[in-house]
């Protein structure tokens, strides 16, 4: 399989995994014990979405564009 992240970088998959992965890191911070996270596949951690990859597959448009275009929910009463 030939995956090149650049394509997929902000993503709704993309947007979710680190929704996800955030919301564990702040209940894991919430115990007293320590913890160490690695992540193992990083990639390059920041991705242009003005690319040439991300123009050929712009699933970004359905991810963090979204994200970025959203008014905040009203508070929950």
């Amino acid at each position: 399989m030939n995956y090149r992240h650049a394509f997929h970088a902000g993503s709704f998959t993309d947007v979710m995994k680190h929704a996800v992965l955030a919301r564990i890191l702040v209940y894991l911070t919430q115990k007293d014990a320590p913890f160490r996270f690695i992540d193992t596949h990083a990639g390059a951690g920041r991705y242009d979405l003005r690319s040439a990859e991300a123009k050929r597959s712009p699933e970004w448009r359905d991810g963090i564009a979204r994200v970025l275009k959203a008014s905040p929910p009203a508070p929950i009463a």
